[in-house]
């Protein structure tokens, strides 16, 4: 049963964004390439629930994701038998059964995951749709240079129970020039994987590696399949991507990314404070003359940071209302003296536009000094979504 209330705000998602996102990254190749939607950390921020079928009504039948838990909601939240949902990371052996039984594809980093796998699809007489991740210099997970041929090897001898839908790696930062020699150097060993996997595969998987970073400033790294994240969100991974992307494809004088997500809520109070008086906890912000202000109920545990305390600021009625005291747990208290019209019930937008003026994700990410991927994924999960145009 959901719940009967209605929460302190709530995200809206534009599909006419989304739309656009997609045409312009399908843009940005002559390849026929397949694109997999990362929806990791709650689809950033936008809801995986509410965002895959959305997602889906775009074209898009692949989604990509951190973990198991994350694969369950996908999976009850698409709309099209045929669209494919991959883990990217963390699946426990107990839950193998479950991916293999409902076609999950998953990455194999280790031979212990492989050798479990088959026991578990032989077992199951089903096939295990696999990606094997390679080791090629991010460090963190994935087969190493001297693992790459026993394990083609391997898999291709287990291939009545494994199929291998692909071979990965992962760049360590492709979104800054200052990592191009090290992602270069990785690019280099895994066209090396390439050569080797085409003597063992009689039919080749997916050769995939690019995040939105790398598939935006290096196109000789496409491959046959792209995971793309934040760019699909209308976000840029850096600026300096931005800025690349912008120098090579000058008909776009103006951002072509355009932001999926608002976060809105509205004011819940106003009240007037006299002149040498502290507005909220402490004496963290003196009123140096008489002031209306507004409570908002969001707070840093919704995301809104308590670094934004008397820096950050919102909209009301189209002007920037600033943060006034210190950002509770559940409310803040903002500025209205010159917005005289302002009454309780008024829509209040912490990201997005409203009336001409626009706060950015961006913008937010620089008051809070957080990523645009921490502020995204930090908007609570049970908040509702709603889907506009």
């Amino acid at each position: 049963m959901s719940k009967p209330f209605l929460f302190p705000s709530y995200i809206e998602l534009d599909k006419k964004a989304l739309q656009t996102n997609i045409q312009f990254l399908r843009g940005r190749t002559d390849k026929n390439l397949k694109i997999s939607v990362v929806i990791k950390g709650n689809a950033y921020g936008h809801g995986i629930s509410t965002f895959l079928p959305m997602a889906e009504e775009c074209g898009m039948n692949h989604f990509s994701v951190f973990s198991a838990d994350e694969a369950f909601d996908a999976l009850n939240a698409r709309t099209n038998p045929e669209t494919r949902i991959m883990i990217m990371g963390m699946i426990r052996n107990e839950e193998l059964e479950w991916a293999i039984e409902n076609e999950i594809e998953f990455y194999l980093f280790e031979n212990s995951r492989l050798d479990k796998a088959y026991a578990v699809a032989k077992k199951m007489g089903k096939k295990a749709n696999v990606h094997l991740q390679l080791e090629t210099g991010m460090n963190r997970t994935g087969f190493h240079r001297e693992e790459w041929e026993p394990l083609f090897k391997k898999v291709n001898s287990l291939k009545e129970d494994i199929t291998v839908a692909g071979i990965c790696t992962h760049y360590a930062g492709a979104e800054s020039m200052a990592n191009h020699y090290r992602v270069q150097r990785q690019n280099e060993q895994f066209r090396e994987a390439v050569r080797l996997a085409k003597k063992y595969f009689d039919k080749l998987p997916l050769f995939h590696t690019s995040s939105s970073a790398a598939y935006l400033t290096y196109p000789e790294m496409h491959y046959d399949m792209v995971r793309l994240g934040i760019s699909v969100y209308g976000l840029w991974p850096s600026r300096e991507t931005f800025m690349y992307a912008l120098k090579k494809n000058r008909k776009h004088a103006d951002d072509p990314l355009k932001r999926v997500l608002s976060w809105k809520s509205e004011i819940m109070s106003t009240k007037w404070v006299d002149e040498g008086e502290f507005i909220g906890y402490g004496n963290i912000f003196l009123a140096s003359s008489r002031m209306r202000i507004a409570t908002v109920p969001i707070g840093y545990s919704h995301g809104f940071g308590r670094n934004l305390t008397n820096a950050g600021y919102v909209l009301i009625h189209g002007e920037r209302a600033r943060v006034v005291g210190l950002v509770n747990m559940n409310m803040i208290t903002v500025e209205i003296t010159d917005m005289p019209k302002t009454a309780k019930g008024d829509e209040v937008v912490l990201i997005g536009a409203q009336e001409g003026q626009d706060i950015t994700v961006a913008s937010f990410s620089e008051m809070t000094n957080n990523l645009n991927y921490e502020v995204l994924t930090r908007i609570p999960q049970d908040f509702p979504r709603k889907i506009k145009g």
